[in-house]
C-alpha cells in the first residue's frame, strides 16, 4: 500500500474513532435500550456463588437434543444471555488503543478494498464508504437481535453509529482522492 492509502486509512479512523466517541461519551448511543437491574444485590450474590467463572452464559441451559423441550423452557420462563466477571480489571486507556486500533483495520481494509473499483468522485467513495459501513455494522448487530434477543432500541443505535462512523471515515478518505485506479 502506498503512503497515500496509508494515510487516507489512518486519517479516517481518527475520524471514525472521534465519532464513536462523542457517540458515545456525548450522545450516549452506546448504551441506548440497555436497563440497570434495580435491586441487584441478590442477583449479584447468586452469580458469585452460581457461575464458576468468566463467560458468556445462555439461559436456561438447553439440551441440544431436544428442540421442543428447549422451546417450552424459553416460553415458560426467563430466558437470556449474561456475560460475566467475577472480577474485571478494566483498563480503559488499553480499551480505547484497541478500539482505534479495530477502526485502524477496518478502514485500512475498506481503503484497499476501494483501489480495486472504478470509483473516481468524492461522492462515489463516500457511498461506497456507507454501504461498506453498513454491511459491517449490521453483520452482528441484526444476529443479536434475532438469535439473542438484544434489544431494538441498542441495536438501531449501534448501528446507526458504526454507520455514520463509515461514512465520516468515507468523506476523509474522498478528500484524500483514494480509489478509481489500482494505486498498490
Amino acid at each position: 500500500m502506498t503512503a497515500r492509502l496509508w494515510l487516507a486509512g489512518a486519517l479516517g479512523a481518527v475520524v471514525m474513532f472521534l465519532w464513536l466517541s462523542i457517540a458515545h461519551m456525548a450522545l450516549g448511543l452506546g448504551e441506548a435500550g440497555l436497563k440497570q437491574i434495580p435491586n441487584e444485590a441478590p442477583l449479584l450474590a447468586s452469580m458469585q456463588t452460581t457461575l464458576p467463572g468468566h463467560g458468556t452464559y445462555l439461559f436456561p441451559n438447553m439440551d441440544p437434543k431436544d428442540m421442543a423441550g428447549n422451546m417450552r423452557k424459553i416460553e415458560a420462563g426467563p430466558s437470556g444471555m449474561l456475560i460475566y466477571f467475577p472480577m474485571h480489571k478494566f483498563n480503559f486507556g488499553t480499551a480505547l488503543v484497541f478500539e482505534f486500533l479495530t477502526e485502524l483495520v477496518l478502514i485500512l481494509i475498506a481503503v484497499y478494498l476501494l483501489t480495486f473499483t472504478r470509483i473516481t468522485t468524492s461522492a462515489g467513495r463516500v457511498g461506497y464508504f456507507a454501504l461498506i459501513g453498513f454491511c459491517v455494522a449490521s453483520a452482528t448487530n441484526v444476529q443479536y437481535l434475532n438469535w439473542y434477543g438484544f434489544d431494538l432500541t441498542y441495536t438501531l443505535a449501534s448501528i446507526f453509529t458504526m454507520w455514520v462512523g463509515y461514512i465520516l471515515a468515507g468523506a476523509v478518505v474522498g478528500a484524500i482522492k483514494v480509489g478509481g485506479t489500482k494505486q498498490l
